[in-house]
C-alpha cells in the first residue's frame, strides 16, 4: 500500500487543529495534489477559525474552481472584491470566473484592475482570451462579446448522451422527491395513454434547489436510470462562449441532442449561472442567452416531447422568475439535507465494499445531524485516513468500526449551515408567493 505523501501534514493538523497557518498549508498542498474536495474541507475549517482571512477565502475559491463549482466561487469573489482594499489576486480570480461565465466585458475590467494593482499578475494568454492587449483595439469588445467580424466558428457541442446504470434504489432516502419525479417524469412515460387522454404531453421541467452536496446531481442521473433514458449533464462551461451568438448556438445544439435521443433527461447543473435575473444584468449578451433558454424550454420551433428537463441550483433567488412559469420549471422541489433514515441509507451505500465491522448506522445517523451526502463522504474519508495511519504503524489493516466513524463525525462540521444562513434571509424577507416555505418549515420557522 502506497503511503499518503501528505500523511505527516495531516497528522500535524490533527494534533494542532486550531493552527490556522498549518491548516492553510495542508489545504494548499491538497489542492496542488489535485485533491480539490479535501482541500475545500480544510479551507472551510480554517475559515471557521479565521472568518475574515481573505487569503483563506481566495484559497477556497481556487478549491471550488478545481471542482468546477463556479457559482459558489463567484459568491465569495463578489464579496471579497467589494470589501475594503481587496488584493489584486482577488480581481484576477474574479476576472477568470467571469470569463468562464461569458461576461467578457466585466472580466476585462477586473483583469485590468488586477494588473494595475500588481503588474506581475499580467497574463498574456489570458489577455488574448479577453481580446485585449497588443493587436486588439478597445472597440473590438462590444457588450461583453467579440465583434462579429472577429467571430470564429466554435467546435460543435460534443455528444454527451450517457446511459446511467444507477436508479432510485441506489439513492438513500429522498422518498418525497422521488415520488414528485415519478409523478412528473416517470409515470407519463410508463402510462402515456392516461396522459394522452387528458391532453398532457410527456415532458416538462423540475427545478431542484437546496444546500450543496445533498444529491441533486445524483438524483437526476438516477432518474434517467430509472426509466432507462439517455442523460445529458450540462455544465455552464458546455454552454458559455465568448464569441457572439456561440452560447445561444451551444444551448440550441444541446437541446437538439436531447430531442434526438428522446426519451432523454436533460440536466442543468448550477442553472442560475445560465438563467440569472435579467434585471441584474449589465449587458444585453446575457439577456439574449436567457431568451434563447426560455425559447428552448417552450419548444419554439421544435417539440420537446420526451425531453425531461431537470435543473439544480444552490441559489434559486438568483434565477430569473420567467423560468418558473407553467411549461418551464413549473415544479420547484426543495432538496434538504438527508434525514436520519436517509443518512443511515447513504452511509450503507458509501461503506459498501469497504472493510467494516459491527457498524451501527442508526447511532451514526444521530451523530451526523444536518450533514449533506458530501459531508458524510468526507467523514468516511477522514475515518479511513485515521485507520490507514494506524495500519502503517501496526503493519496490519483493521476494519472500520462505529467508534472510528463517530470520532470522524465529531471532527467534521456540516457545510449546510452556511447555506441555511443565507437561505433563511430570503425565505423570511423575499418569499414571493410562498416559494421558500419549504425552507421555513425545515428550519421550524413556520
Amino acid at each position: 500500500m502506497t503511503p499518503d505523501p501528505l500523511s505527516a501534514l495531516l497528522e500535524a493538523v490533527n494534533l494542532s487543529p486550531e493552527n490556522v497557518p498549518l491548516r492553510q498549508h495542508l489545504a494548499e498542498a491538497l489542492l496542488a495534489s489535485g485533491r480539490g474536495e479535501e482541500s475545500e474541507v480544510q479551507f472551510r475549517e480554517a475559515l471557521a477559525l479565521a472568518p475574515a482571512n481573505v487569503q483563506l477565502k481566495l484559497g477556497l475559491v481556487r478549491a471550488f474552481g478545481a471542482q468546477k463549482k463556479e457559482s459558489a466561487a463567484l459568491v465569495i469573489l463578489e464579496d471579497v472584491v467589494k470589501g475594503r482594499n481587496p488584493p489584486a489576486q482577488a480581481h484576477l480570480l474574479y476576472a477568470q470566473a467571469l470569463l468562464r461565465r461569458g461576461e467578457v466585458q466585466q472580466a476585462v475590467a477586473e483583469y485590468k484592475l488586477a494588473v494595475e494593482t500588481d503588474p506581475e499578475l499580467a497574463d498574456e494568454d489570458f489577455a488574448k482570451r479577453l481580446g485585449i492587449g497588443p493587436g486588439y483595439e478597445e472597440s473590438d469588445v462590444v457588450e461583453g462579446r467579440m465583434r462579429a467580424g472577429w467571430q470564429e466558428p466554435g467546435s460543435p457541442v460534443e455528444d454527451k448522451v450517457e446511459r446511467p446504470k444507477i436508479n432510485f434504489a441506489d439513492i438513500g432516502g429522498m422518498e418525497q422527491l422521488k415520488e414528485e419525479i415519478r409523478l412528473k417524469i416517470i409515470h407519463p412515460l410508463s402510462h402515456p395513454e392516461l396522459y394522452e387522454a387528458y391532453g398532457k404531453k410527456v415532458g416538462g421541467g423540475i427545478l431542484m434547489y437546496g444546500p450543496p452536496g445533498c444529491g441533486k446531481t445524483h438524483l437526476a442521473r438516477a432518474t434517467a436510470g430509472e426509466i432507462k433514458a439517455g442523460f445529458i449533464n450540462v455544465g455552464i462551461s458546455d454552454v458559455l462562449d465568448m464569441w457572439i451568438g456561440s452560447s445561444e448556438r451551444n444551448l440550441h445544439e444541446i437541446f437538439d441532442q436531447a430531442r434526438r435521443a428522446a426519451p432523454c433527461v436533460l440536466f442543468f447543473d448550477e442553472v442560475d449561472a445560465l438563467g440569472s435575473r435579467r434585471s441584474d444584468m449589465r449587458q444585453n449578451a446575457g439577456r439574449h442567452l436567457i431568451n434563447q433558454f426560455l425559447a428552448e424550454l417552450d419548444g419554439m420551433g421544435a417539440s420537446n416531447e420526451g425531453v425531461l428537463i431537470l435543473a439544480a441550483t444552490n441559489s434559486p433567488w438568483h434565477l430569473d422568475p420567467a423560468f418558473r412559469r407553467p411549461g418551464r420549471f413549473d415544479r420547484i422541489l426543495f432538496v434538504p439535507p438527508p434525514d436520519g433514515t436517509a443518512r443511515a441509507g447513504i452511509l450503507q451505500i458509501l461503506l459498501k465494499g469497504k472493510p467494516i465491522q459491527n457498524i451501527d448506522y442508526n447511532v451514526l445517523a444521530k451523530k451526523t445531524e444536518q450533514f449533506s451526502g458530501a459531508d458524510l463522504k468526507g467523514m468516511i474519508d477522514q475515518a479511513i485516513e485515521a485507520k490507514l495511519r494506524e495500519a502503517m504503524k501496526a503493519g496490519v489493516p483493521k476494519p472500520l468500526t462505529t467508534p472510528d466513524l463517530s470520532a470522524a463525525a465529531a471532527a467534521v462540521k456540516p457545510t449546510t449551515k452556511e447555506w441555511f444562513t443565507t437561505a433563511r434571509n430570503h425565505a423570511l424577507y423575499a418569499n414571493e408567493g410562498g416559494l421558500y416555505d419549504d425552507i421555513l418549515r425545515y428550519m421550524k420557522l413556520k
